[in-house]
């Protein structure tokens, strides 16, 4: 029953996260937070390799449709996303110890991924003013950024990707989507790879990944075809209410865990 009900979950969660370029993590971790049947490390890993997937058939399935990437963009961002995602990880790691209660780690990420929702809504909803930054050096800085927060909340990317990469680099929402996916991609990885490296995946319990594995590569492969259609004012709509949607969860999980 929680194999389907996880499968559900990513399935519209991917296809939601690859449309607006946010990861199916914003999404999947705060429902199965609220899911509550898995600890806070294990919650965090399913939601790691979900959106991992979801990134390689989306990226695939844009390239194949024509989508024209700057690669200086794309490489210097994902770059930066690898080195975060290791960080992300190893911060993710050293709290998981230093706090003998899970909730404080929970919250923190609660918190922050709270702060970040604001943000990205605050930022599309009130047009602010955006940068033209075009120095390599401030791609992978972005990309260290977003990685290291990807990783940490064990969202995979979130709508701070987004928001951030249009508003440092002037690119629409449809291109920022693209790009926000490729850094999630990257830093997942990191994550991924860290964690073979220092704990393995044998604490894990790995019999839902039957569910979990193909749900995402679904999502991924019907976001992708949905984002090649729908224009920039549909992505940003749709973008929006996510948002709004992500935080009432959060907001809720953070009373239920504090009450």
């Amino acid at each position: 029953m929680l194999g389907i009900l996880y499968f559900i979950v990513i399935v519209f969660a991917n296809t939601i996260g690859s449309i607006s370029g946010m990861g199916g993590g914003i999404i999947i971790k705060p429902i199965f937070d609220f899911i509550g049947a898995q600890d806070v490390a294990t919650i965090s890993f399913y939601s790691t390799t979900a959106v991992f997937t979801m990134s390689i058939i989306s990226i695939l399935s844009q390239y194949s449709s024509g989508h024209k990437f700057n690669w200086q963009i794309m490489g210097g961002v994902s770059i930066g996303a690898v080195l975060g995602g290791f960080l992300g990880n190893i911060t993710f790691e050293f709290f998981l110890s230093y706090f003998e209660n899970k909730v404080i780690l929970q919250l923190i990420q609660i918190v922050l991924t709270v702060i970040t929702l604001l943000f990205a809504f605050l930022y599309t909803k009130y047009n602010w003013k955006n940068f033209l930054l075009t120095r390599v050096i401030w791609y992978c800085i972005s990309g260290l950024f977003l990685g290291f927060l990807a990783s940490l909340l064990g969202i995979g990317g979130g709508p701070i990707n987004v928001s951030l990469l249009m508003l440092l680099f002037s690119i629409p929402i449809k291109d920022a989507t693209v790009y926000s996916i490729g850094t999630i991609f990257f830093s997942q990885s990191a994550k991924l790879i860290t964690i073979a490296f220092n704990t393995g995946f044998n604490h894990y319990d790995l019999t839902l990944l039957k569910f979990t594995i193909p749900a995402a590569f679904i999502g991924g492969f019907l976001g992708a075809k949905c984002s090649n259609v729908l224009s920039s004012n549909h992505t940003t709509i749709i973008f929006q209410y996510v948002v709004i949607l992500v935080l009432f969860i959060n907001f809720y999980n953070a009373y239920r865990l504090l009450m």
